[in-house]
């Protein structure tokens, strides 16, 4: 087995690799596509030297920015495009890939690495740890009549419909804008916008043009946007329609009580699908009945997250209460192993390095990355076991540190 970096010439056998490791069928040649993200030194391939080597692995990663509590951005290692061919499973080819990448990553000066898990199980033993939860509702509009009368929404504010072409233009920038407003964002690039508006598809892609709005304020600047589609289904003479959001972005509240208005009044919809969306949002409270809002049966983890720069990471993030904690840290690829002393000022800046003091806590990498930007909290992974307390007190300490106001959040897959 050789597992090695492709050149642009090999993105084709890349490319029906993938589709065989996702069970997908590979119904038309994906090369163009892969040739707009391709990067020399960033996709992997798995090679099996013995069936004229043929390709039975991928893997492929990208920088791409990552926002952090207090709503600075760090660089982050994105891993994507990870396969193992079902004839060559527990050959060691994904920690091949893995450590290799994590590696480089490390090397590049990123200060941690982020993945979407197929599997629970998988990613825990190279140090990642789920990081931020896709959350979404579904709301019977027949229960609720909508959002509460008195919300206030934006003083002169409008919404307006948008073609694909003018998404494209407005849908980045604004973007720029509310990503460090929330913790757990990444970054959009050119060609994501560029298939979620149509103007580049991939083979089998099933896209169908959505309907678009934005909200602008008194003075004419897009503060919001709203991507939805809306099937046609009718019980017999009866309109009985789902809308489904796609996308939802709001720089301020009254922006997106405007926006939910708008979505949820729309003519023949019975029922307002919300696939996700941040899970702290307050949308079933904006409801007249917020019993309308049931979870969407599809939540779950969503990004998660591995550290491989400890005292970068540590000193990006801000913090709600002054205090000093220390750290015993377990890491199988060793990038967060040690003692740390985390110590933070009454101005809500800290700082993590090494320490020789005795430990309050003892954690795994995974474990400090659920921490990292909120996700979860230290007496819940305690009760868990997911975390010990050294000393007494060590696990109030550690968790009025590391809490934050705002929920981390990823609207995006990559």
């Amino acid at each position: 087995m050789e597992i090695r970096y492709i050149g642009e010439d090999e993105l084709q056998v890349w490319d029906r690799a993938i589709c065989r490791g996702f069970l997908r069928p590979h119904v038309g040649d994906a090369t163009e596509f892969r040739r707009r993200l391709f990067e020399p030194g960033r996709w992997q391939g798995a090679f099996d030297r013995s069936d004229e080597g043929r390709c039975v692995g991928t893997f492929r990663s990208f920088d791409t920015g990552l926002t952090v509590p207090g709503g600075a951005v760090i660089e982050v290692d994105a891993i994507t495009g990870v396969t193992v061919g079902a004839t060559h499973r527990r050959r060691g080819l994904l920690s091949g890939m893995m450590r290799r990448d994590l590696a480089a990553a490390r090397e590049r000066g990123s200060v941690a690495a982020i993945l979407i898990a197929a599997e629970y199980n998988i990613y825990g033993r190279y140090g990642f740890g789920p990081a931020t939860r896709a959350h979404g509702w579904q709301i019977d509009l027949a229960r609720t009549g909508g959002l509460r009368a008195e919300l206030p929404d934006s003083p002169g504010g409008r919404i307006d419909f948008v073609t694909m072409e003018e998404l494209r233009r407005l849908g980045p920038e604004l973007h720029e804008r509310w990503q460090p407003t929330q913790p757990g964002a990444i970054g959009r690039t050119p060609t994501g916008w560029g298939r979620a508006t149509g103007e580049i598809q991939y083979p089998g892609d099933e896209w169908k043009e959505p309907f678009a709005a934005v909200h602008r304020d008194a003075e004419g600047t897009v503060t919001g946007l709203a991507v939805y589609t809306v099937d046609d289904v009718w019980d017999g003479s009866y309109p009985n329609c789902t809308l489904t959001v796609a996308d939802f972005l709001a720089l301020d509240r009254g922006t997106a009580v405007a926006l939910w208005r708008f979505l949820l009044s729309v003519d023949w919809v019975r029922k307002v699908t919300v696939k996700n969306l941040a899970p702290d949002d307050p949308l079933p409270l904006l409801l007249d009945e917020p019993r309308a809002a049931t979870p969407h049966p599809e939540n779950a983890d969503f990004t998660w997250l591995r550290l491989l720069d400890v005292p970068a990471a540590f000193v990006a993030r801000s913090y709600a209460a002054p205090g000093r904690v220390v750290l015993q840290v377990g890491d199988p690829e060793r990038y967060a192993e040690g003692r740390w002393a985390l110590e933070v000022g009454a101005d809500g800046t800290g700082r993590c390095t090494p320490t020789e003091d005795e430990p309050d806590l003892a954690l795994g990498a995974g474990a400090l990355a659920s921490l990292y930007l909120g996700a979860e909290t230290v007496p819940r992974l305690a009760a868990a076991a997911l975390v010990t307390e050294l000393r007494p007190g060590g696990i109030a300490a550690a968790d009025l540190l590391l809490r934050t106001p705002l929920a981390p959040w990823n609207p995006d897959i990559f």
